[in-house]
């Protein structure tokens, strides 16, 4: 049985190349169709859009600025290429922004991580990402539909449920939070029974470190797979093994025309260097021109040993900007100051992510003047929770305590 999807992921990378370049003319056309990118696009004559340098030229869309554009044109910027009417699910993820799904057969391209990581036709999957208003757990659903598996869609939370349904019906592979399914399994140790059945695992929507992988191999889980997508693109890229054993990195979606540029600009780095992660999206419902997704990586050598031929990057290696992700949900600096901004005592504030991945921590602190109310320390709390949809502590400090870095989120996390 071939560990590729298709022949696509096997083509030699100068045939890859060409076939992406020889397209971007046809996808900048379409994309100037939608009101939003003809603005941005605008006077770029499509057919002279054939090389990296061109595209290298044209205006980088990044994603923190989604929400101001959708709020001038909603619901999606006028970035679609296709009537909202005629899309197949309409997403709202918190901020809020709003994500489009077309009803092309696995649109948002996550039949390959899910294959990589061993999910087959005949098998039977738990999904345990979110059904509620975001489509991770509708990427899955596409995903499986392609390669013919069933599906428990299981969503998130109910541990309990979760684990007498891993243990009825007996799935072969949990697709969903790495913090979760650490849930999962100490739930199922607690109470007894028996989840062995779970052997594989595509994790997602947090980081994933080398001591929690190794934590599920040794807790009855060895083929640990780490998927690199978002609500907008859908997969970018994925893990992969050959003989049991992972490649380096991870291997890019076949849709994706990838540039590492320098944080803040448009301009690509040399070959190795960190950069902000961007992508070129071929996809006719939702063209992505350029589009920044505030991510760190870099790129990696082409190939593996499994045969797979298209460039592979490093990995998730943090954020261009405060943005951070907790809990699978992205926090923003603005958020922060949404927060102090509705308690007049806080004199200045910085959320503190702390803890390990997976056991994510939130401490606000504030600094404040002479002896807080303890009421306000429960006002704050409440604040936290409503803007963020987290919860997290609040630590009080005296003025000029704080750092004066500019900084209002820092990731103080053990990534080891």
């Amino acid at each position: 049985m071939s560990i590729t999807l298709d022949a696509l992921e096997t083509r030699a990378p100068e045939e890859r190349e060409r076939d992406l370049l020889a397209r971007l003319p046809a996808l900048i056309a379409r994309a100037q169709q939608a009101p939003g990118w003809a603005r941005i696009l605008d006077g770029v004559d499509p057919r002279t859009v054939t090389t990296r340098e061109a595209l290298a030229a044209l205006p980088v869309t990044r994603k923190s600025d989604l929400k101001a554009l959708q709020e001038g044109a909603p619901p999606f910027g006028g970035l679609t290429a296709t009537a909202t009417g005629a899309l197949a699910h309409v997403f709202m993820s918190p901020g809020p922004i709003f994500d489009p799904e077309g009803r092309g057969a696995d649109w948002w391209r996550f039949a390959r991580p899910m294959y990589a990581a061993g999910v087959r036709a005949g098998g039977l999957l738990q999904n345990c990402f979110s059904y509620h208003f975001t489509p991770a757990a509708f990427m899955v659903e596409s995903g499986a539909a392609r390669i013919g598996c069933s599906v428990i869609p299981a969503g998130t939370g109910q541990t309990e449920m979760q684990v007498q349904a891993m243990a009825a019906l007996r799935p072969d592979t949990y697709v969903g939070t790495p913090s979760f399914l650490r849930i999962i399994i100490e739930k199922a140790r607690e109470s007894g029974v028996d989840i062995s059945s779970v052997r594989h695992a595509l994790l997602g929507a947090e980081a994933l470190p080398e001591s929690l992988r190794s934590w599920f191999r040794a807790h009855g889980v060895p083929h640990v797979f780490q998927t690199y997508a978002s609500a907008d693109i859908g997969s970018i890229a994925y893990e992969t093994a050959t003989d049991g054993v992972l490649d380096p990195g991870m291997v890019l979606d076949e849709e994706v025309l990838l540039e590492i540029v320098r944080p803040g600009s448009g301009e690509p780095v040399a070959p190795g260097d960190i950069g902000e992660v961007v992508v070129t999206l071929f996809n006719p419902d939702y063209p992505l021109i350029r589009f920044a997704t505030g991510d760190l990586s870099a790129l990696l050598a082409h190939g593996a040993p499994g045969g797979r031929t298209n460039v592979r990057i490093k990995g998730w290696m943090g954020r261009a900007d405060q943005t951070t992700k907790v809990r699978a949900m992205f926090v923003h600096a603005s958020q922060v100051q949404n927060i102090a901004r509705r308690h007049p005592d806080i004199l200045k504030a910085r959320l503190v992510v702390s803890g390990q991945m997976a056991n994510d921590m939130m401490t606000l602190q504030c600094e404040v003047a002479g002896t807080p109310d303890p009421a306000l320390a429960a006002a704050i709390a409440a604040s936290i929770r409503d803007v963020t949809k987290l919860r997290g502590d609040v630590a009080f400090v005296a003025p000029g305590t704080l750092p004066d870095d500019g900084k209002s989120i820092e990731d103080a996390r053990d990534y080891s």
